[in-house]
């Protein structure tokens, strides 16, 4: 009796220890998504004060060039991060990128020319793209298979409500825009050290590294037949989704405007357009996990090139316009994100991170395009509806990229990326 009462309570506590490992994992992995949501749009957000104040001479080429800069950084760093992370560890690697993207961040406004400007945001990218898929693979290698797709969407509502607290902070510091980069810098250097102390480490990649040798997957293997389908799929979509985020992120207002729509009215739609990628997202993860993750990024897509063909007709109803930019940004954002929980379910622990780091790399070439191309049509004076027309033309790459992908597994594995049968 005694002895069974013992092992019950042992038992009791050693759920507990998990439950609390998975809370801290959960929290402090949503946080790292937000800090990078929050510098998506930092640069964005003071660009236009810089080039008002001459700050260190900028010019319009020159704010290019940062920004340009510092997407090239995240794409490296996200690439880098994938084998690093499945050699090392998902928990050291994460805490390292995040103190390296916090450090160059606070030196940022401390820059004393435009080149110094633009090497700190490179080297701060490095760190800051290996934050987004080593947080995604230490979620949904701490949840369930059935539910990695809601693992990965539940972490990127941190990128969207990053974002949406970067532009309400703007608002608010206006010209003092350094502000914007010590609070980036302060809250990451606080959560690296709380990720110190409570983040564990992935119990998958733990396991990983117990197997044989033998037993484990190289990165080489990503280029056999087994993973080459998928991987193309994968790298094709990433690319296009996040062509979309981008794109639709920097351009949106400018968008808005030439079609005619006041500049508050313009400017809103950025806001709404984060708001519907956050309930996407819960959506989409949950969606995804009841009728198959492959059929619902089907269909996301699908969607979204529906709804950014409608943008590039001139509403006049405020309400209508809302309405579609909201669901723009439900089916648009999740879209992308449901990539990534494909790659988080197909590819085995061994080598998740690399796959996912490499799908979210070569993504981020895709989110240095998008605004490249959308920028030159807006110079091109065929910004409205011309832009839209591309947007589409992109969501439906990304819907044939996501048709050739495997509906199992990889590996041998059991778990189906199509919903149960009834």
């Amino acid at each position: 009796m005694t002895s069974a009462v013992s092992s019950n309570a042992s038992d009791a506590a050693r759920r507990s220890g998990a439950d609390g490992r998975n809370v801290w994992t959960v929290v402090l992995c949503w946080i790292t998504v937000m800090l990078e949501g929050y510098d998506l749009v930092v640069l964005g957000a003071i660009i236009p004060v810089l080039l008002k104040t001459h700050h260190l001479g900028m010019t319009a080429g020159d704010a290019t060039t940062v920004a340009t800069l510092s997407l090239v950084g995240v794409a490296i760093g996200a690439v880098l991060v994938g084998p690093l992370a499945d050699r090392l560890g998902r928990r050291l690697l994460l805490i390292g990128s995040v103190v390296l993207f916090s450090v160059f961040t606070l030196l940022v406004p401390l820059a004393g020319s435009v080149t110094m400007f633009a090497v700190l945001r490179l080297i701060a990218g490095l760190g800051l793209g290996a934050c987004m898929p080593v947080s995604l693979t230490m979620m949904s290698e701490h949840m369930p298979a059935q539910r990695r797709a809601r693992a990965s969407t539940l972490t990127m509502t941190g990128y969207h409500t990053g974002a949406v607290i970067t532009s309400l902070l703007a608002l608010q510091v206006t010209t003092n825009w350094q502000v914007l980069f010590y609070v980036l810098g302060s809250a990451g250097l606080v959560i690296a050290v709380v990720q110190w102390f409570r983040l564990p480490e992935s119990e998958a990649f733990v396991r990983a590294k117990e197997e044989p040798a033998s037993s484990r997957v190289p990165f080489t293997e990503l280029l056999k037949p087994a993973y080459l389908r998928a991987g193309i799929g994968i790298w094709v979509a990433s690319f296009m989704g996040l062509l979309l985020v981008y794109g639709l992120n920097t351009w949106l207002p400018k968008l808005m405007n030439d079609a005619g729509y006041p500049v508050p009215t313009a400017v809103t739609q950025l806001l709404v357009l984060n708001v519907g990628g956050v309930a996407g997202l819960v959506l989409g993860g949950y969606v995804a996990d009841r009728r198959g993750i492959k059929l619902t990024t089907l269909g996301w897509f699908a969607m979204s090139v529906a709804m950014l063909a409608c943008l590039s007709v001139r509403m006049h109803s405020d309400l209508l316009l809302d309405v579609v930019v909201f669901f723009t940004g439900v089916f648009v954002f999740s879209a992308q994100v449901l990539v990534y929980a494909y790659v988080t379910h197909f590819y085995p622990a061994a080598v998740r991170g690399t796959a996912l780091g490499s799908a979210s790399g070569i993504g981020r070439i895709g989110s240095i395009v998008g605004p490249s191309i959308t920028g030159a049509l807006v110079a091109a004076g065929i910004g409205h509806p011309w832009g839209f027309y591309f947007f589409a033309a992109v969501a439906v790459l990304g819907f044939a990229a996501v048709l050739t992908l495997p509906g199992r597994s990889g590996a041998g594995q059991e778990e189906s990326l199509e919903p149960a049968a009834a």
